[in-house]
């Protein structure tokens, strides 16, 4: 089923989980420990992340080659595998960075094959792509994945057979790190929805304020498809300084202080969650949608904020 389509008939507000493929030499059933543990909630579909390949050149007995590496194993294999095992609906990411539009093109329509319905278009981390063989932004693979839509390929052909995906972008509600101000992150955001995207899943923030700022603003300048919030459940003390600095998100001073006033991992892990508990419950007040958590493939924090909402 479609994102949309989700959105459009829940009768209730509903729970969305993203995780991050392990790294090669980890055994699947370890992911599927984590993820039954989320499954018992029944979230609406399931986003996985997706990282660019690794290019570089090597030398092999005296010749210069080009190898071509991943550290994780495949997004798009764990959300077939996923599909089958637990009935989730899957939204691989889909990224520009180390992908040629072939690439893309072939990877797409084995997504397809395997009857899956629905992506999120990102650049993705990374060197950039360059040249004319390659998405430079995600609004560019939006366009792609809209040709294809239409049944237009990169080699033409006649009467060829139309895909028919539901995308999703990224929105920043405290502006995308590069983006120079917020009108230009926005600007750039509008692209992506004109070029055809379906919905969109914010970053990571802890400030609703910001969100309900960006989502009046989106509004006024004509973009009206489903915003879906995009939360990260806070355990640990160290979140309060990493999450900032790799995410370019800001915690407000009274979430700091409520978690920085226990030296105890398990009251630091409690004063965490239910400040998590807190914001999804004031995010549920004001109409959204649904949630869409940042589980980072660890269960047990997800639960307990999910646990707490019921």
């Amino acid at each position: 089923m479609k994102v949309t389509d989700l959105i459009k008939h829940s009768t209730k507000p509903f729970t969305s989980i993203e995780i991050i493929p392990p790294k090669k030499g980890t055994r699947m059933e370890t992911l599927f420990g984590e993820l039954e543990g989320l499954m018992r909630y029944k979230p609406a579909f399931m986003s996985v992340t997706s990282h660019a390949h690794e290019r570089t050149i090597e030398e092999v007995n005296g010749k210069k080659i080009e190898r071509i590496k991943n550290k994780r194993l495949d997004t798009n294999a764990i959300c077939i595998a996923a599909q089958s095992r637990f009935g989730v609906v899957p939204t691989p990411h889909v990224i520009c960075r180390g992908f040629t539009k072939d690439e893309t093109e072939d990877m797409l329509l084995t997504l397809r094959f395997h009857g899956l319905e629905n992506v999120l278009a990102l650049r993705g981390d990374g060197p950039p792509n360059d040249g004319e063989f390659a998405n430079i932004y995600a609004s560019d693979l939006v366009e792609q994945m809209q040709r294809m839509n239409r049944g237009e390929y990169l080699d033409p052909m006649e009467n060829a057979d139309k895909t028919d995906f539901c995308i999703g972008v990224a929105g920043y509600p405290e502006k995308h790190f590069e983006a120079p101000d917020f009108d230009t992150d926005l600007k750039n955001l509008k692209k992506k929805i004109d070029a055809g995207s379906h919905f969109i899943i914010t970053q990571m923030f802890f400030d609703n304020t910001a969100f309900y700022s960006f989502r009046d603003e989106i509004a006024r300048r004509g973009i009206n498809v489903p915003v879906i919030p995009g939360i990260k459940p806070l355990y640990k003390k160290q979140h309060l300084e990493a999450l900032p600095r790799i995410f370019y998100t800001k915690i407000p001073q009274a979430v700091q202080d409520s978690i920085n006033r226990f030296e105890k991992e398990e009251d630091i892990y409690r004063a965490g969650i239910d400040s998590t508990i807190a914001q999804c419950k004031d995010l549920l007040a004001h109409g959204v949608p649904g949630i869409h958590f940042y589980s980072m493939s660890v269960a047990k924090p997800t639960s307990d904020v999910l646990e707490g909402l019921k």
